[in-house]
């Protein structure tokens, strides 16, 4: 049975056996030859390994021989076993994806999980040795029987059995189509460099493994088909078996992947022979071997030749890392042209291809070399092929869309768009940040664009032909080499004609922002006087262009500017004057990047309405309207119109009101707020938030509440930005106006009140373990009180979780005479209206049974809930099945010339989504056995969150 078949549309494949063949075998002969002298010190590997279809596991005899390159005596070597990573839920992998709130291998069954169990490791005289695994427990620790010398070598031979995973937790491992994804499935020695560079599998694509010869006898069902990174030498059929002989010289770790039918196509094309599953079922088959012709040429022109047989690009490892954006909608609504969608598909993963099985850079901690030349190329391809591509394809002609600004936007700007997204938020970090210390959304998109688009913007500063041949001399000069960083900048300083310290300083090594602005213009006869203010110091190039209507009539660069620097340039037809035009610069704050030549209204901008949010655009004051509705008993539905200032990217000030008419009610409601937001630094006290708020809304049939609250915030949090811990300080002054219905005569308190509260918050809400508190103060003229609470989850081992809350709260002084201000066991007054209840003055009806676990936390409706002197409480729960648990709450609670109380309930809870959804059956409480009493439906108990925004960073927190 073939391992891949040839396309028999594409015209390439027509090329398998020609002349074209032959020069490429020719050249990798040559190729070889030349690293003939390096064989001799190069580790060698063999490998027979069998799957076994009916239990998902690799049978494998290894055998190693380790030459030891270095200048130092060695007795001890490691061994990647990157397999073993999903084997418990305590091995790197396990922790990386609670930090990322993915629970899935926590709670995996036994027999979905991985691991490597080995049963003998013996050397050339056959004495085994002793081994033992590392803390990540994916990383083998060999203790030689004999010093290994400076250039000697030693050989050993392993056996062991690889388990593999489901493709649950990751792409890898089996799935339930009966194929396979195998990668860093077998041992692999780590680098050994003067230190050994240990990095565990933490689902980050940088395994760091020395180079090897590796041949591997592979054993697999007759009934699947293989693809493969490494030579088919031969792939042999015998009944209900393959043979594959696999060789990979000069090489890292070796993929297969094996799928029931035969999805891989080869095309050979005039540079090198891909073998891929790539395809478009919206683009014809003979045009995508001529797109994959176009792309093996552009990759070859800008980088050189690959130097092996043959190339692999899947469809798996596209998932690994897609193209984000509107390139992941379904296809059917996705605004690109088939042919465009599918090169750009194509393009990325064969140059993550290339960049992988080629460039030998340490990927733990120099994976932005690789990075920027993969997005250099995809900005040059876009550039050079598809030059009037708008982000929004099709959609930018488009009534209701091409009045956007994002309309307007060309394809290669998302990448300073994207990277903006945690710049704005103060989460950017270098690009020589380690992987693993990298948030999700700049391990995957934003350092990536970063680092593609720096390299852009070098061409535009040094001239596209400087850094075009920098970038195929590297490639050239380290292809199957270990690498460093260094190497990189060396050629790129070598080939410019103009100082490049500023690119590694400033732009890689760390996280400075880029934020010019034009200050002053000063028109002179034949000239222009401009003043350039660079507004956070960071010392790199900027560029200046004079536009005349859409046309660019003249473009400058000008350095050094490390505060306020006065240039003069020629003045010929310019109508005004713009700092980064191109977009080549990721810059900060483009919003005063530019100023006009004539008119009093040279500083300012025009005011522009516009429906929806949108993309900033510097040439405008941007204000969005949208439809907004909410929704109380008292009010009813709520329709309204949100005015806003907040565009796709976070910025500083924000103002947000949204006028609603309340149906019900027949009058107008709605909230507003002014905020500003001062980051200072990425940790310590690294933000400052200022914020003036009010709202106003019915609290009961013709009672209206308003309010007014001016507030002070400060945010710490560590050095570590992946960590989930954060500490805040709040201090606020709550204004309350109430307009009161003459009919209602039970409110014993006055209208209107305010309450100075100041609460200091400290989280990490890991999804294993969970640890909140807070202390709150508040003071008003009547009363002053404190408040405690605190909340700890854990998920254990055997997938049990455990929730407990304990609550404390006394009244320091009290002059009230109602229970308004009082404790609540259930269901708490809300007199500073923080909570998004339904009905709050409701106590009958569906909506009454809406409880927010705040204060006493409980979920049975006891007798005299209220507490006017103190209060403590314990809220408990363990599940008893999956999201069915058993809760129990008690507590004492006292008021004042009243003996204190002990009050208890339990029951069972439906944890469908913690936090958001969840359903209380009380059983027994200080009212006795509830489930048997009358009217028992009244007497559940749900939490529900209908908040848009709230929902959403149920998903995205793991991004952040």
């Amino acid at each position: 049975m073939p391992s891949t078949k040839v396309n028999p549309l594409a015209p390439i494949s027509k090329l398998m056996n020609s002349e074209v063949l032959r020069t490429i075998k020719c050249k990798q002969l040559i190729f070889l030859l030349f690293c003939g002298g390096m064989a001799y010190a190069q580790h060698s590997n063999s490998l027979t390994a069998t799957l076994d279809h009916q239990t998902k596991s690799i049978n494998i005899q290894q055998e190693f021989i380790y030459v030891n390159s270095s200048k130092d005596t060695l007795e001890t070597l490691y061994f990647n076993d990157w397999a073993h990573a999903y084997s418990d839920k305590k091995t790197a992998l396990a922790k990386r994806f609670a930090e990322e709130f993915k629970k899935s291998l926590h709670l995996a069954k036994d027999e979905e999980r991985g691991s490597t169990e080995i049963f003998s490791i013996v050397d050339s005289e056959y004495r085994g040795l002793i081994w033992q695994r590392t803390s990540g427990k994916d990383i083998v620790k060999f203790i030689l029987n004999k010093p290994l010398l400076p250039g000697k070598e030693a050989k050993f031979f392993i056996t062991y059995t690889v388990k593999l995973p489901s493709n649950k937790f990751t792409p890898y491992g089996y799935d339930n189509r009966n194929g396979y994804y195998l990668k860093d499935w077998y041992l692999t020695p780590a680098v050994y460099d003067g230190t050994w560079q240990l990095y565990s599998n933490k689902n980050l694509e940088d395994l760091y493994t020395e180079i090897t010869d590796t041949n591997i006898n592979f054993i697999f069902p007759d009934s699947l088909y293989i693809g493969t990174n490494y030579n088919e030498v031969n792939v042999t059929s015998f009944p209900g078996k393959q043979y594959a002989s696999l060789k990979g010289a000069n090489r890292k770790s070796c993929d297969i992947i094996l799928n029931p039918s035969n999805r891989f196509i080869k095309h050979v094309t005039g540079h090198s022979i891909v073998v891929t599953d790539i395809r478009s079922n919206n683009y014809p088959s003979v045009l995508q071997g001529i797109s994959i012709n176009k792309i093996s040429k552009f990759i070859h022109e800008n980088l050189g030749d690959f130097p092996y047989e043959q190339l692999l690009v899947s469809e798996v490892d596209f998932n690994k890392n897609p193209l984000y954006g509107l390139s992941q909608l379904p296809t059917f609504i996705r605004p690109y042209d088939a042919q465009f969608q599918f090169e750009m598909k194509f393009l990325k993963t064969a140059l993550i291809s290339y960049m992988r099985e080629t460039v030998f850079l340490n990927p733990r901690k120099e994976k932005w070399v690789s990075d920027a030349l993969v997005n250099y190329l995809m900005i040059k391809f876009v550039d050079q092929y598809y030059s009037n591509q708008k982000l929004l394809g099709k959609l930018s002609n488009l009534w209701g869309f091409r009045s956007f600004h994002l309309a307007d936007m060309d394809f290669n700007e998302q990448y300073s768009f994207l990277y903006m997204l945690t710049a704005r938020k103060n989460l950017d970090q270098a690009l020589t940040t380690p992987n693993d210390s990298l948030i999700k959304f700049n391990q995957k998109i934003a350092n990536t664009y970063k680092a593609g688009l720096g390299l852009a913007y070098l061409a535009d500063y040094l001239g596209q032909d400087k850094v075009d041949k920098s970038v195929k001399e590297f490639y050239s000069s380290y292809n199957l080499k270990e690498v460093k960083p260094k190497n990189f900048e060396d050629i790129i300083k070598k080939n410019a004609d103009k100082d490049v310290d500023w690119f590694f300083d400033a732009y890689v090594n760390s996280d400075e922002r880029i934020d010019f602005k034009i200050k002053k213009i000063i028109k002179e006869e034949d000239s222009l006087s401009v003043v350039l203010k660079n507004k956070t110091g960071t010392n790199v190039p900027i560029s200046l262009f004079g536009i005349n209507g859409d046309s660019v009539v003249s473009k400058y660069w000008f350095r050094d500017i490390e505060s306020t620097k006065t240039i003069k340039i020629p003045r010929t037809t310019e109508e005004r004057l713009v700092l980064n035009y191109d977009q080549k610069i990721p810059e900060f704050n483009q919003r005063d990047n530019w100023k006009t030549l004539s008119g009093f209204l040279s500083s300012n901008k025009k005011l522009k309405f516009q429906f929806f949010k949108d993309s900033e655009d510097p040439y405008y004051n941007q204000v969005f309207y949208m439809p907004v509705a909410s929704f109380n008993v008292y009010d009813g539905i709520t329709p309204g119109l949100r005015f806003t200032n907040k565009t796709l990217l976070e910025r500083p000030f924000i103002f947000d009101f949204a006028p609603s008419y309340a149906l019900k009610e027949k009058s107008f409601v709605g909230f507003g707020r002014f905020n500003y937001r001062k980051y200072h630094r990425k940790s310590g006290m690294y933000v400052t938030n200022y914020a003036l708020r009010g709202s106003t809304f019915h609290f009961q049939t013709n009672s209206r509440y308003s309010t007014l609250t001016p507030s002070i915030g400060f945010g710490w949090r560590s050095d570590n930005l992946i960590s989930n811990k954060r500490q805040s300080l709040v201090l606020r002054h709550v204004n309350v106006f109430r307009t009161i219905d003459p009919a209602l005569d039970e409110l014993e308190t006055d209208p209107d009140y305010s309450v100075f509260n100041v609460r200091y918050n400290s989280y990490n809400t890991g999804i294993i373990n969970y640890f909140n508190w807070f202390a709150d103060a508040q003071h008003s003229s009547d009363f002053s009180k404190l408040a405690f609470n605190l909340e700890y989850r854990k998920l254990f081992q055997n997938n049990r979780q455990l929730n407990l809350r304990f609550f404390a709260g006394k009244f320091l002084r009290n002059k009230t005479n109602s229970d308004f201000f009082s404790f609540a066991l259930d269901r708490p007054t809300d007199y500073l209206f923080d909570y998004n209840y339904l009905g709050r003055s409701e106590d009958s009806g569906i909506v009454s049974q809406q409880i927010i676990i705040a204060e006493g936390g409980f979920k049975s409706k006891l007798e005299n809930p209220f507490a006017n002197d103190w209060m403590m409480t314990t809220n408990a729960s363990f599940n008893l099945w999956r999201w069915i648990e058993l809760y129990g709450d008690i507590g004492l609670m006292k008021s004042r010339n009243q003996d204190a109380r002990f009050v208890y309930d339990s029951g069972i809870r439906l944890n469908l989504v913690t936090d958001y959804f969840e359903l209380y059956f009380p059983l027994y409480s200080t009212n006795g056995w509830e489930l048997g009493q009358p009217n028992y439906d009244e007497k559940i108990r749900f939490i529900v969150t209908i908040s848009p925004k709230t929902l959403i960073g149920l998903f995205t927190r793991k991004w952040f």
